[in-house]
């Protein structure tokens, strides 16, 4: 039984990783978008509300997980965080085994996660596509986010792998400092590529 190619997507903030990923699901390839799936999972009635609330009491509301209440409680403490982790990451790998069952027939399918280099999950795909754009466009685009100011743009990258260094890692890099029309179309070759092997 062959299984689908597993093209990991990931890039730093601001380099239009989601605009990308939204690029192959109009090709017909399917993305598990790990983000997401987080979000949903802590949202109302969400399957790790209650896990998260013991853990963290006073995290959680009627709307699921109030990130900025989970967030004062893991910001900056090791321990509270790989906690939180314990919990997040099984469900999101059961998830993502559910995805892939349901996508077995597939040539190819994207993994779109953020930290893939960060959390070290490089080893459960077969390749690596990074977005990429010119810093200053970066920076534009970040800074142009409701709540964004410079110090938390700069406080988000310290914490992420530097685009250079990601770029020299990656086996493919969709560059999104030019028109959507031409990044479209790097996508498009991607994928012609990666399902003609």
């Amino acid at each position: 039984m062959t299984r689908p190619v597993i093209l990991g997507l990931t890039g730093s903030i601001g380099m239009g990783k989601s605009t990308v990923a939204e690029m192959f699901m109009e090709l017909g390839v399917p993305v598990f978008d790990a983000d997401a799936t987080v979000r949903r999972l802590q949202g109302p009635g969400g399957a790790l509300v209650p896990a998260i609330e013991a853990a963290f009491p006073g995290s959680t509301g009627p709307a699921g997980v109030r990130r900025e209440a989970l967030g004062e409680q893991v910001f900056g403490d090791k321990a509270a965080l790989a906690r939180l982790e314990a919990i997040v990451h099984p469900a999101v790998a059961e998830e993502r085994g559910a995805f892939m069952i349901e996508h077995a027939g597939q040539p190819l399918v994207v993994f779109d996660i953020p930290l893939l280099f960060e959390k070290g999950g490089v080893e459960q795909v077969d390749v690596v596509a990074v977005v990429s754009a010119p810093a200053e466009t970066q920076r534009t685009r970040v800074l142009a986010r409701p709540g964004m100011t410079p110090d938390k743009f700069a406080h988000i990258l310290s914490l992420q792998v530097p685009d250079a260094e990601k770029r020299a890692r990656a086996d493919h890099v969709i560059d999104t400092g030019t028109t959507l029309a031409e990044t479209r179309q790097r996508v498009k070759r991607l994928v012609t590529a990666l399902t003609d092997r």
